[in-house]
């Protein structure tokens, strides 16, 4: 792995791993809202969401997963994939204060169609709150890219 670069396709196996932990803030989800406008007051107002389900206010689902992409974009494989596509499950409401894992498992490499399928957690504490799989291009070494 090089700065730029990431880890590269013939670097991966199974279940390899990485990890990128934050702690939510209330600036947090105020800013995840002005960019995705998602403004559900279910996010944003206390009133609102103490009547809910929830009984009060949750972080966006979406903030919560972005963080898998933190973990794919610079830790695992890093710098260089290619993002292809996602499934995600939610599971548990996540709140201010509360420190999210994102967890992401090597779980198959195709060397032959550069793709890699990752497993991808969010866990606060020992709860998962998010769970699903990724599908990822990853780029091979230069040399063995110029050889194809």
């Amino acid at each position: 792995m090089d700065e730029l670069n990431g880890h590269y396709l013939d670097d991966l196996k199974a279940g390899m791993t990485a990890i990128f932990a934050k702690t939510i803030t209330d600036a947090d989800i105020v800013m995840f809202a002005g960019v995705s406008g998602d403004m559900n007051p279910v996010h944003l107002n206390h009133d609102y969401a103490s009547q809910t389900r929830f009984g009060g206010r949750i972080v966006h689902g979406m903030l919560t997963a972005s963080f898998i992409s933190a973990v794919l974009g610079t830790k695992l494989p890093g710098p260089g994939c290619i993002y292809v596509s996602q499934n995600l499950r939610f599971l548990a409401p996540v709140r201010v204060g509360d420190t999210v894992c994102a967890r992401v498992t090597v779980v198959n490499v195709d060397q032959e169609s550069k793709r890699v399928k990752v497993e991808t957690t969010c866990t606060v504490g020992d709860k998962a709150v998010v769970a699903g799989e990724a599908e990822l291009v990853v780029p091979r070494r230069a040399a063995l890219q110029a050889a194809e």
